[in-house]
């Protein structure tokens, strides 16, 4: 995804080359490999079971609210879809690292110190997320959001029947 969709379509516009990709993808890796080890030096006395439920709070937070409103909410738009899902990520990991699991366990601060009481945050950072992405989407009065609510049938169909659907793309 880095490689092809952030460097070669954003970044390069379409231009990107093959080898250049790869370096990207290559780079990338190398790159989160670190981030993961080194995180997991970070976590290690922490319950396996625990952190992968941490990890789901957090995909929940960015993804489901996104999902959910973009496929049965026709006045959804991009930008409440950006915003929404970027306030459920931001505020699950914000709120998982000052939670006691990470605070006091993790980090080593006192017993009753972490600023959010709660083990989970995807409760609150999940609203946040829905309610991101309904305010942006109702405020939103662009060209692009016009387009967005007037394609909003067709993708219906085409999601729940399959009718209009293309072939593979050709890249």
């Amino acid at each position: 995804m880095v490689s092809h969709d952030i460097y070669g379509v954003v970044i390069k516009g379409g231009k990107a080359d093959s080898a250049a990709e790869l370096k990207v993808s290559r780079l990338t890796t190398v790159a989160l490999g670190i981030i993961a080890v080194l995180l997991g030096i970070a976590f290690e006395k922490q319950n396996i079971a625990f952190m992968v439920s941490l990890a789901f709070a957090i995909a929940a937070s960015a993804n489901f609210p996104v999902l959910l409103m973009s496929v049965l909410w026709k006045d959804c738009t991009t930008r409440g879809a950006v915003v929404g899902g970027f306030l459920g990520l931001v505020s699950s990991v914000a709120l998982t690292v000052v939670s006691p699991s990470v605070w006091e366990v993790t980090l080593g601060n006192p017993k009753g110190s972490a600023l959010f009481p709660y083990q989970s945050p995807a409760l609150f950072s999940m609203t946040l997320a829905f309610v991101g992405i309904w305010l942006f989407s109702i405020l939103d009065k662009s060209p692009r959001a016009a387009k967005d609510r007037a394609g909003f049938l067709a993708q219906q169909v085409r999601s729940e029947t399959g009718i209009g659907a293309s072939g593979a793309s050709g890249h």
